[in-house]
């Protein structure tokens, strides 16, 4: 069984994916927990729903739409953060630095807490009526700690892997993880399930790029068949993104040549130009190519006197995670690098003594992705001094949404010149005209094009298209205040709400989830109890939320009946319980057992004993801060200001704007602290969003370049008839991007044939956000039992990592008792008399087997079972060439998929996977001509596998 369900990104201008995947047995995944620049909960008002049976988790790309709303369900989602997560290194070393860099640029980021300060109102994420109050937003040391228990996996490693301590068992899942290209560790998933094989790729690109390598649908490098792994697949789960667009013609060339065309266009007349693009993931292929065209342009005079700036509060982390990530990157990459090294070495030795100093400062290799052309910008007064020099620019900002990041602030500066261009790199939709962000407003006005089109030229002499605005644009800033005393009340009566419900569920099981594993370990017996408990827990705080809904909502204290056995707890001067007839946890003292953890060697190491003085001092100040923000205490702001406004005495000085290239290049050390500083800039404490909306008059031009790395029109159409699923489920593109992707898919996979519609051996499916799709395999499985006549019979032969044989035999219905472990335990227990004859006739239960068993001798010679031999195993055309070319013929590729050998035969391998031998006629006297020994060669690289 394999049902799919799309809580997001299906049919929708929304670009958040999340989808829920389940299995026979209750095993449930959910891929992606994505968000956009919007931070409304409710797009996950349905995972949360699904969090208490979730068995794991799948994070696919490192950008807001996968990956945006992690941070914010573990701190906020009960049982969240207990639920394992599996993605690629990059993915989770850019997934924690995307979201440092949102969680200390966007305010909105934190959500808000519902206006009745109850967790149950349905108001709480209505625009209208909701409270400006912001939720507590999770921290740096958070999202580390966050994004350090997910597990990383290497690419074509199949690996099985662990489910909650709430979930089913996964009994022999196999995960395994393809590069899907689009982002660095962008990942295809293929989850094999018993006779379920699923392929899950969303934004995914075929070609290679500057730094990021194509997806790996296919063997080896440039080959013509798709991966035997992701071949046929029983479904396939693909985006529809671009699915009625094409790519620009001339491939990745011609998309940098016409970037290059606007920036240099725009620099010859004095401009600056802004490209917003995401912080972690995208930005690298931006930063990349412009560092190479700046480097090798130093006789252009418009690139020399321009400077190019990388503006991302999370820089220096996302290159320092860069360097350290090369062998996710496309092969070209680790070569050039290796080959300035050479040529480094050689420069240098080819020096005299008396200049060896100034060859080795001269010539000494950069490290990878160490700029030296593209200046950092982290701080928000390093920004503000780049933006009022003078002179022409290139800033690459963060966000692509312009709503929040450094791409807002540079936008107002840069909106006002008409030299000045803003270059859009992905497609925005514009279809939600209520929540319109500021990147779908440009989109609109550069599909509209009211004012009129600019040409321009590019070096290669292709024509570009720049957009003239001269239009109004609205702004809308959300700043972070503090609470005035009513909403610090509002604020603390929400939290201490959260607080009473996270402590009932800690304390329902009578220990912390921390020890739940322990609970694995108990007979059938106390298993079934914390079921019933789990349920009744469950039961429990949909009531207090209830109460705390429809009560008084200044009484956030829990009544008796609410707090059951806990009472002996939470309250003074209460010393008996009456636990008689009691069910769940009131019937037993509640008592939590701290167990005392370590390894095998001992106790586990405490990092904190281990600091440094400043750390000290820094993690003291910290401590204090948060001291100071306990609930039930005033605080004064005037003095929080005052504190945050004196520097730190390790804090660095500022660079300044026209500092040397190597300055952007520093240590491991170095970028530590400056991640310590970007920590340092987190505003702590209850706070409120306050919007303030600014109308600039926008004069710049505006250009768009498809950066977007996703796959387009042609690919799709190409790669899913290769592909050949049985399911086909189409989610992550708009409405219209879909439908135009399920029409093609029908025509390409036969459904329309000469205007007639025929029989469609695949399934296409178009879910809209909340549909289940069940797209089980259309086959039924039996376990058969082989009877030991049978078995001694079987010769089996071995194909690479298989065991393979052919049976013939009868089958035959047997019937068979077996005794239940579970029915001989309680009838071990049971002393009755009619009961225990009552237990024994349930303890002996029977039923049907199929038994497939030899054929008789004398059934054998009436029935003649005739058994074809059947060839077993893939070959290759390259190695065939290898072994003929060994045995002294020649052999030499003419065309795609076809080897020539001996310029008389020839053999082709079909798409199937059938091999064609073609060769002149065939003397049978002789047996050593080529068209034998071709087929003997082909023979001996299959396994025969015959009748035993």
């Amino acid at each position: 069984m394999f049902q799919f369900t799309a809580l997001s990104g299906a049919q929708s201008t929304s670009r958040a994916s999340q989808s829920i995947l389940e299995f026979d047995g209750g095993v449930k995944i959910l891929v992606d927990v994505g968000w956009d620049e919007r931070f409304d909960t409710r797009q996950l008002a349905e995972l949360e729903k699904h969090v208490s049976t979730l068995s794991f988790i799948l994070l696919t790309h490192a950008t807001i739409a996968h990956l945006g709303a992690y941070a914010h369900c573990c701190k906020h989602i009960p049982l969240f953060s207990q639920v394992p997560v599996y993605a690629t290194a990059p993915v989770i070393a850019f997934g924690r630095t995307t979201l440092q860099d949102l969680y200390s640029s966007a305010p909105a980021a934190a959500t808000f807490i519902p206006a009745s300060a109850s967790p149950d109102d349905q108001t709480a994420t209505d625009d209208a009526t909701r409270s400006n109050i912001l939720r507590e937003a999770p921290t740096f040391e958070e999202i580390n700690t966050y994004f350090s228990a997910i597990t990383p996996l290497k690419y074509s490693q199949p690996h099985q892997p662990a489910a909650s301590y709430f979930s089913a068992p996964l009994e022999g899942l196999t995960l395994t993880a393809y590069n899907a290209g689009h982002t660095l560790g962008g990942t295809i998933w293929h989850i094999h399930h018993g006779m379920e094989s699923i392929v899950y790729a969303v934004d995914w690109h075929q070609a290679r790029e500057n730094v990021i390598a194509g997806a790996a649908w296919f063997e080896g490098i440039g080959g013509s068949e798709v991966s035997e792994a992701l071949r046929k697949p029983t479904a396939l789960v693909c985006s529809s993104v671009n699915g009625d667009k094409a790519a620009i013609s001339g491939g990745k060339k011609a998309r940098d040549e016409a970037l290059l065309g606007h920036i240099r266009s725009c620099l010859s007349k004095g401009g600056s130009v802004l490209i917003p693009t995401d912080s972690s993931a995208r930005i690298l292929e931006l930063a990349w190519l412009l560092e190479k065209v700046w480097q090798e342009g130093s006789n252009d005079e418009n690139l020399k006197n321009a400077k190019v700036y990388m503006a991302t509060k999370s820089a220096h982390a996302t290159l320092r995670h860069a360097r350290s990530l090369l062998e996710w990157m496309d092969d070209s990459i680790v070569r050039e690098f290796e080959g300035d090294e050479e040529n480094t070495n050689t420069v240098v030795k080819g020096h005299k003594r008396g200049r060896s100093r100034q060859a080795n400062t001269a010539a000494k290799p950069s490290r990878p992705f160490e700029f030296r052309h593209v200046k950092i910008i982290e701080t928000e007064n390093r920004l503000d001094k780049v933006l009022k020099a003078e002179g022409p620019r290139v800033i690459v900002a963060s966000d692509l949404s312009g709503e929040w990041g450094y791409s807002r602030a540079a936008l107002e500066h840069i909106a006002r010149h008409g030299d000045n261009v803003v270059i859009l790199t992905e497609r925005v939709s514009t279809e939600n005209t209520k929540d319109m962000a500021t990147a779908s407003t440009l989109w609109r006005w550069q599909t509209e094009r009211l004012n009129g089109v600019a040409l321009e030229k590019s070096l290669a002499g292709d024509q570009i298209e720049q957009i003239h605005t001269g239009r109004e644009l609205v702004l809308r800033d959300a700043k972070r205040v503090a609470l005035d005393e009513a909403e610090l009340s509002k604020y603390q009566q929400y939290m201490a709400t959260q607080k009473q419900i996270r402590d009932s569920l800690l304390t329902s099981d009578g220990r912390q989830l921390a020890d739940a594993d322990e609970a694995m370990d108990d007979d059938d017996e106390s298993s079934s109890e914390s079921e019933d408990e789990e349920d009744e827990q469950q039961g429990r705080v949909l009531n207090i939320s209830a109460a705390l809904t429809h009560g008084n909502r200044n009484k956030v204290a829990l009544s008796d009946e609410d707090l059951g056995v806990s009472i002996l707890l939470r309250k003074k001067d209460v010393f008996d319980y009456d636990v008689r007839n009691k069910k769940g946890r009131n019937a037993v003292f509640p008592y939590t057992h701290s167990k005392k953890r370590g390894d095998e060697f001992g106790d586990f190491i405490k990092p904190e004993d281990f600091l440094r003085e400043e750390e000290r001092e820094a993690q003291e100040a910290m401590t204090e801060e948060k001291n100071n923000s306990v609930l039930g205490q005033k605080r004064k702001w005037s003095e929080d200001k005052t504190k945050q406004a004196k520097p730190h005495k390790k804090q660095r000085s500022e660079p300044a704007p026209d500092s040397a290239a190597g300055d952007n290049a520093s240590s491991d050390e170095s970028d530590s602290e400056v991640e310590a500083e970007g920590a340092g800039t987190e505003q702590h404490g209850p706070g409120k969003v306050i919007y303030e909306e600014k109308r600039i008059n926008f004069q710049a031009r505006l250009a768009f370049v498809d950066f977007a790395g996703l796959h387009d029109q042609r690919s799709l159409q190409m790669l899913i008839p290769l592909i050949n699923p049985k399911k086909l489920i189409l989610v992550g593109g708009s409405a219209s991007e879909t439908t135009a992707l399920a029409n093609d898919c029908k025509e390409l996979l036969g459904m329309k044939v000469d205007g007639a519609e025929s029989e469609l051996n695949v399934e296409i499916y178009s879910p809209q956000i909340g549909d289940m799709i069940d797209a089980s395999v259309d086959t039924n499985a039996w376990t058969v039992k082989l009877t030991r006549d049978l078995v001694k019979r079987l010769q089996w032969q071995n194909v690479r990592n298989m065991s393979i044989v052919t049976v013939s035999g009868q089958l035959r219905a047997e019937t068979m008792s077996v005794q239940t472990e579970e029915a001989r335990l309680k009838k071990m227990k049971l002393d009755g008399g009619s009961k225990k004859v009552e237990q024994e006739s349930e303890a002996n239960k029977s039923y049907v087997e199929p038994v497939l068993d030899a054929i008789p001798a004398s059934a054998a010679a009436s029935l003649r079972v005739v058994t074809q031999p059947i060839h077993v195993g893939d070959l290759r055309l390259a190695d065939l060439r290898r072994l003929m070319r060994e045995s002294g013929h020649s052999a030499v590729f003419r065309g795609e998929g076809t080897l020539l050998i001996d310029e008389m035969v020839a053999v082709r391998k079909l798409a199937s996977g059938r091999i064609v031998v073609e060769g002149p006629p065939v003397n049978p006297v002789m047996r050593n001509d080529s068209f034998t020994q071709v087929k003997q060669k082909i023979y001996d690289g299959l396994a025969v596998v015959a009748a035993g």
